[in-house]
């Protein structure tokens, strides 16, 4: 499989608040925008993977209105079982429509790392937790969802996908050409070292998905690494 560059893949609007960028026949990159307090604006992704008609979302919209059209478009368009919803971390981009999942009933995963922090912040609970490692399985394909290190945040973890060589990085993997963002909970002296871990375990990867802006290969691995060496 070769990664082609965002703008070159099949773009689905599925409203104003959603769009969902194609990657192939079961892998998709959610798109929604998150709101701030001081009125800016932003688009924020998430993965979506399919496989026998059942499904896994990591990470949720990052608004309420755009979590319920992609359930809707999961159930309906495509037809599928949303098997759960995996958090990336405990910040609102990650989980922001997961009172929209519970409403459909369908279970929500995070680290316990991530759970703590949720708990902190006074937000609801995932309905699963795991250590540092969660294998799930789908149909005939397998996801490994783990804690390489502290980078973004305390918390933050990384899913995989084998067959596909896809990595959904979330917030600690920037898309190429973006600044360091918000540091608010990263531990910026060990944010190299965690992506360089991640590099060494997974050296074949085709396509990798940042938390915000476009997705693209493992060029986007060397790029956090050089933005966040300690020794810049």
């Amino acid at each position: 499989m070769s990664c082609k560059p965002q703008e070159e893949g099949d773009l689905i609007q599925v409203s104003d608040n959603l769009k969902l960028a194609k990657i192939n026949d079961h892998s998709y990159v959610h798109i929604s925008k998150i709101f701030l307090d001081n009125g800016k604006q932003y688009d924020s992704n998430g993965f979506i993977f399919l496989n026998d008609n059942e499904v896994y979302v990591f990470d949720t919209p990052a608004n309420d209105i755009a979590t319920e059209q992609l359930i809707n478009w999961l159930q309906k368009e495509k037809k599928t079982e949303i098997k759960g919803v995996v958090f990336n971390h405990f910040h609102r981009d990650c989980n922001e429509g997961m009172d929209v999942f519970k409403k459909y009933g369908i279970p929500s995963i995070a680290s316990k790392k991530t759970a703590s922090l949720m708990l902190e912040k006074e937000y609801n609970q995932p309905d699963e937790v795991f250590e540092k490692e969660l294998i799930l399985k789908l149909g005939d394909k397998k996801i490994i969802n783990t804690f390489f290190g502290e980078a973004h945040s305390k918390d933050n973890i990384v899913s995989f996908f084998p067959e596909d060589q896809i990595l959904f990085g979330g917030c600690m993997i920037k898309s190429l050409k973006a600044s360091k963002g918000n540091l608010t909970d990263a531990n910026v002296l060990e944010w190299s070292n965690t992506v360089r871990k991640i590099k060494i375990e997974y050296p074949d990867l085709d396509v990798v998905i940042p938390g915000h802006g476009d997705y693209g290969d493992q060029s986007l691995l060397d790029y956090t690494i050089s933005l966040f060496n300690v020794e810049n």
